[in-house]
């Protein structure tokens, strides 16, 4: 399918790894002039070479701390300097700390927000002008299926993006019609994390191979754990006109995992 959005631009965050990179990567594959962003410089390098062989649009890399407010306003600016303008926003970030309510203290919960919402508020208030001069803006927040339904031992993940969903859905009314805000909420992807821990498991002897580990993980209905790049094209058909009456929906991408009938 053509997604209708060759040479528009876009930024996604912390898109050196995980979700973020495939969500890069998916809009790159579309035409669509990207910058990826993470802290490390030589990883984000990595990430822009992988994304480049198979992008018909440009990548351009920006270092950059999502918790820094300036390091914010620069990646918004790179953006806009490099490609004339900005069309699509995707914010993702990392996870907060694992752990149970009483073993986080203040701040661990500081922290948590700094990185999940307010990054969002500054990333969408300093791209909102660039937006709304193109043909048909569009944000669309990576958090997690969290924000359906908590999971053990993840206080600050299920309770600190809620305040991104409610962002979301706030941005979709304000900002319409001329941008679009949507969120999608992954639950488990075989990305370099889930890999890690996988491989870290097999090393304390809990698996004999990989596979038996990451079929811990597959635990939805449709008995497999997800390909990064399935979130990847979602999130860019979200951010296209043929998602042009979608708006203010927060998807989960789990595989029927959560069990909230909305």
């Amino acid at each position: 399918m053509n997604l209708e959005i060759g040479g528009n631009a876009a930024l996604v965050t912390a898109s050196s790894s995980g979700l973020g990179k495939a969500s890069a990567r998916a809009l790159a594959r579309e035409g669509v002039n990207v910058v990826i962003n993470g802290r490390d410089g030589e990883r984000l390098e990595d990430a822009a070479e992988e994304i480049r062989a198979e992008a018909t649009g440009d990548v351009v890399t920006q270092a950059g701390d999502l918790t820094d407010p300036d390091d914010v306003e620069t990646l918004v600016e790179t953006t806009v300097d490099e490609f004339g303008g900005l069309d699509h926003l995707v914010t993702s970030a990392g996870g907060p700390p694992s752990g149970a309510f009483l073993d986080t203290d203040d701040e661990d919960w500081q922290q948590a927000y700094e990185l999940l919402v307010m990054s969002v508020v500054r990333l969408a208030r300093a791209a909102e002008p660039h937006l709304r001069e193109g043909d048909g803006g569009s944000i669309v927040t990576i958090t997690s299926r969290s924000v359906k339904e908590a999971i053990d031992s993840l206080v600050l993940s299920n309770s600190v993006r809620m305040g991104v969903i409610g962002l979301e859905k706030t941005l979709s009314k304000e900002f319409a019609p001329e941008i679009r805000s949507n969120a999608v909420l992954p639950g488990p992807h075989e990305t370099s994390r889930i890999e890690d821990l996988v491989n870290q498991a097999i090393e304390r002897g809990e698996y004999d191979s990989y596979e038996e580990g990451l079929a811990d993980w597959a635990t939805n209905p449709l008995e497999k754990i997800g390909d990064p790049m399935e979130l990847g094209d979602t999130v860019a058909f979200l951010s296209s006109p043929k998602a042009g009456h979608i708006n203010g929906t927060a998807i989960p991408i789990d595989g029927g995992t959560t069990g909230a009938n909305l």
